[in-house]
């Protein structure tokens, strides 16, 4: 049985960016290929829960090799977008981190694919934050399913 979602995405303007592409530059240092966040769309200090959102276009850089014919993004791409998110989180939380690392996954599960073009609803929720460390509950979501979980743990680098 698939848990509950951290947050009922039904509640916000999916359309509203509270930080752009731009915005979340000047915070993640990922660039080109590696950016697997296209926005920001909620962000909640006191809850420590942000939620965030990758628009998957026909012509990813994976797309063309996973798999041909059947473009399905790679699990791994979802988990770095989550990680991505968390680091973002950590930052706007903690602005003495000039940079989250990925340091763990911990109880990924995989349970839907995500196929371009779509977006891929991303949500972590802190169970821990310092400047030491994140360990965040993520999910990610696509077309009102969830498609991954996963613990993910950041650490300044």
């Amino acid at each position: 049985m698939a848990p509950l979602i951290l947050y009922d995405l039904s509640q916000l303007d999916l359309h509203k960016e509270e930080f752009s592409l731009e915005e979340i530059r000047k915070i993640n240092p990922q660039r080109f290929e590696m950016e697997q966040l296209s926005a920001i769309i909620h962000i909640d200090y006191a809850a420590t829960t942000v939620i965030g959102v990758k628009h998957l276009r026909e012509n990813e850089f994976w797309a063309r090799g996973h798999i041909p014919g059947r473009p399905l993004m790679p699990g791994v791409l979802m988990v770095e977008a989550a990680a991505q998110l968390c680091s973002f989180m950590a930052r706007k939380t903690i602005p003495e981190i000039e940079f989250m690392g990925f340091a763990k996954a911990d109880t990924v599960r995989f349970r839907g694919t995500v196929v371009p073009p779509s977006s891929l609803y991303l949500i972590a929720q802190a169970a821990d934050i310092s400047r030491r460390r994140i360990i965040a509950n993520c999910q990610g979501i696509c077309n009102g399913t969830l498609v991954f979980e996963a613990v993910i743990t950041g650490m300044p680098v």
